[in-house]
């Protein structure tokens, strides 16, 4: 055990639970990657926990306890439950029980066949009875936590209930979460959208495309909405940089990361697209899984990662970001959502919230905040970047009257080079429209410039 950090502890009497639900649900936290400690009370010998049993008690975050009708008939049993409400006084370790056919109030009151196996410990002196009050006042403190009770699970079905189990598990260790900046402006109406086109239809496979321009917040839409569910899984993954990794490493390599963080365990790698497409679609066809695929750029990175028709099991969710809205047709997503620009009130809430972690301007930047955000035009990245910027130069008028100009004159690098992401993303036939709009064409009537575009075989549909 030495050097190994548990995240979870297993209580159980062997005798009871062994062979049932504690297999089950320590193969199922391991298949999610939980590192989990099992303890058999029937392999201890001596008085005492050894150190090692007190190691794993102490360093795991989670201690679940499976309080079966012979639990407490154990006294090693009741020295770990002793142990983990220790550990949760002292430094908050968190106990979900078990109640496998026992009622939480007989752990409470010590009723039942807890109190007649309390009773038969104190008069077979196996232990003290201070040793013996202690186990009272573990008893009684797990007897009211909230846990998961056999008897309220539908038809009693153990499979079912170590599910719930091991989704809580990953959502208390925060497995599947994503960070997102700490600034949120304007996003609840996307996110409710999203999430009821994802909602809808629960038991069938669920793709959906989010789509706009770079910049726009696609990426932090889909990762707010993959927070919200991923309670709700047990297999998860998030592939970032979809398209410069697909250039730079390769198709095969997303395959690898997408079986790993789906296993949550390191798996012979598979050396070719095919033979990763077959492994996915063999391994995950069965199972309720939720992935995250940002900026994808062409089918084939769709195709190679999720399969032809989305080889997942019932109930999985797939969230897709882009730029290219062809992309998620060729593909035929289940639905789509554009993400457009934030309007004039939220933008200047956005930069405000960078340049002077407030809501709105103090009075005298109001107008100056004003010209630099009517500059970003709703673009959030452009926003961010311009309200950083400005909170570490400080608040010095002269410092801002300077920027602005700069600004205005299209000097500053690192706006430069946020604004040219989409431009870069074009190909060179959508780089000549769109520098023929930008230079020449705005305000055109669209039909006759589309007849130059088709002549000069820039396929401009």
């Amino acid at each position: 055990m030495e050097g190994c950090d548990y995240e979870v502890f297993l209580s159980f009497r062997g005798l009871d639970t062994r062979k049932g639900i504690t297999d089950h649900l320590y193969t199922r936290l391991g298949e999610a990657g939980v590192r989990t400690y099992r303890d058999d009370e029937d392999l201890h010998t001596g008085e005492e926990i050894g150190p090692d049993l007190l190691g794993a008690i102490e360093q795991s975050k989670i201690s679940i306890p499976i309080l079966s009708k012979s639990y407490a008939s154990s006294k090693w049993c009741l020295m770990e439950l002793t142990k983990m409400v220790e550990c949760r006084k002292r430094k908050g370790q968190i106990i979900m029980p078990i109640f496998y056919y026992v009622e939480p109030s007989e752990l409470r009151y010590q009723t039942g066949c807890c109190g007649e196996a309390l009773l038969v410990h104190k008069n077979k002196k196996r232990v003290d009875d201070e040793t013996i009050g202690k186990w009272r006042d573990a008893l009684s403190v797990v007897g009211g936590l909230k846990g998961w009770n056999i008897e309220n699970v539908a038809n009693r079905h153990e499979g079912q209930l170590v599910k719930q189990v091991v989704t809580t598990v990953l959502s208390e260790l925060k497995k599947a979460y994503l960070e997102v900046c700490d600034f949120l402006v304007g996003i609840d109406d996307s996110v409710k959208e999203v999430l009821g086109m994802i909602d809808s239809d629960k038991d069938n496979v669920k793709t959906v495309g989010i789509h706009g321009m770079g910049g726009i917040g696609k990426t932090i839409l889909a990762k707010v909405v993959y927070n919200q569910l991923s309670q709700e899984f047990a297999y998860t993954c998030f592939l970032g940089g979809v398209r410069d990794t697909s250039n730079s490493k390769g198709l095969v390599y997303l395959q690898n990361r997408l079986i790993s963080d789906l296993s949550n365990q390191t798996l012979p790698s598979v050396d070719d697209v095919e033979k990763g497409r077959g492994t996915i679609k063999e391994r995950f066809s069965s199972k309720k899984v939720l992935v995250l695929l940002d900026d994808v750029d062409d089918e084939s990175q769709l195709i190679a990662l999720l399969g032809r028709r989305c080889c997942f099991g019932h109930g999985s969710r797939i969230l897709i970001t882009t730029r290219d809205a062809m992309v998620l047709r060729a593909y035929k997503v289940n639905s789509t959502y554009l993400v457009e620009g934030m309007d004039f009130p939220r933008s200047l809430q956005l930069f405000s919230k960078h340049a002077f972690r407030r809501d709105h301007p103090p009075i005298e930047k109001l107008e100056q905040s004003r010209e630099i955000v009517k500059f970003a035009q709703g673009l959030p990245l452009l926003l961010e970047v311009m309200g950083l910027t400005l909170s570490l130069r400080g608040q010095r008028k002269e410092i801002w009257d300077d920027y602005l100009m700069k600004l205005k004159k299209g000097v500053i690098k690192r706006i430069r080079s946020t604004l040219m992401i989409s431009y870069e993303a074009l190909d060179p036939n959508q780089r000549q429209i769109f520098l023929d709009i930008a230079c020449l064409f705005d305000g055109y009537d669209k039909s006759t410039v589309m007849y130059m575009w088709e002549d000069c075989g820039l396929c401009p549909t």
